[in-house]
């Protein structure tokens, strides 16, 4: 089951309704890039006005995140309001790229216009654990939902604290259950090997964005000296540093926020021309850019567990 496109590149008139929303974390997140509270974006749906009498409507979700190099959510807002409550096939596809979440909203909302289909229901998904030694409490919903692959992100204490949290997280996995550590680009060279150094022969499926966005060079050399591999995401938060990191030779995983990133159609076309190795990853967008995301991965026919595994961080 794939995206349709062959409708949506007409120049019909749609109606357009915006509802901003914030939705509180049920507790704090706690990254490199610091402790995020809760999740605002905007809910935009379209309605075709030559149809208005039907039910057709077509609904996308606006989740920007300014830290990853997209618009803000204010920014979006702005923008989708600068329609006046009216907007066609050719502004859709005329968004510039200074708004990529704009783009992935009303382009999903076009698609959803035109693909009655339910999304395929994919059960292999990565699931977010809590920082530090939050995510060693068995209490948690997460162990008991049947995840084989959990994200741990780390970079957030010191790292002598955090490698043995890391060893006793290890020895309470069940047989067969993989790790993602991410660093949100938190570790400095020397930290990244002592990471990898204590990666090895370990269920750690890839270790995420060890260094910065200006250290590309020095993360291609790590990938070639350690045996697990390494993933960027922070340094392809964009359609143009995709492209370019692509471009440049990364031989390793890349964690692709659709949702930011651009139009979908576009990284389809990429994908559909040239190999990645890629895993589609959530920035805690709601149910609507959810099902977006599930077609796509679906249209990828991609192999590796989902990073959507975020709905136990929120309340609703």
């Amino acid at each position: 089951m794939g995206i349709n496109f062959k409708n949506s590149q007409n120049n019909d008139q749609y109606r357009l309704s915006i509802q901003a929303y914030c939705r509180p974390f049920k507790q704090p997140l706690h990254t490199h890039h610091g402790v995020w509270r809760d999740r605002q974006g905007i809910w935009i749906q379209l309605c075709p006005i030559d149809e208005e009498e039907s039910n057709d409507r077509g609904w996308g979700e606006i989740a920007p995140l300014p830290g990853f190099g997209s618009e803000s959510v204010t920014e979006a807002l702005q923008f989708c309001q600068s329609f006046g409550g009216q907007i066609t096939d050719e502004q859709i596809r005329s968004i510039p790229d200074r708004f990529p979440a704009c783009q992935f909203g009303f382009e999903s909302a076009l698609i959803d216009l035109h693909n009655w289909e339910a999304p395929p229901n994919l059960t292999q998904v990565c699931g977010l654990l809590p920082t530090g030694k939050a995510a060693l409490d068995l209490q948690l919903p997460i162990w008991n939902q049947g995840y084989q692959t959990l994200k741990w992100k780390i970079a957030v204490a010191e790292i002598s604290q955090e490698l043995n949290d890391f060893q006793d997280l290890l020895s309470m996995l069940p047989d067969g259950i993989k790790v993602r550590l991410d660093a949100n680009g938190g570790l400095t060279e020397t930290q990244a090997h002592q990471w990898l150094q204590a990666c090895a022969d370990r269920p750690v499926e890839f270790l995420e964005q060890p260094l910065g966005i200006s250290e590309f060079e020095a993360m291609l050399a790590l990938s070639q000296e350690y045996p697990t591999p390494l993933a960027l995401d922070e340094s392809i938060a964009t359609w143009q540093q995709f492209l370019n990191c692509y471009h440049a030779g990364w031989p390793g995983v890349m964690v692709v926020k659709p949702a930011i990133l651009g139009f979908p159609s576009r990284l389809i076309e990429f994908c559909q021309a040239d190999r990645v190795d890629m895993v589609l990853s959530s920035v805690f967008e709601t149910a609507i850019a959810r099902k977006m995301l599930l077609r796509l991965a679906a249209t990828l026919n991609l192999q590796r567990a989902l990073g959507l595994g975020t709905d136990c961080w929120f309340e609703d």
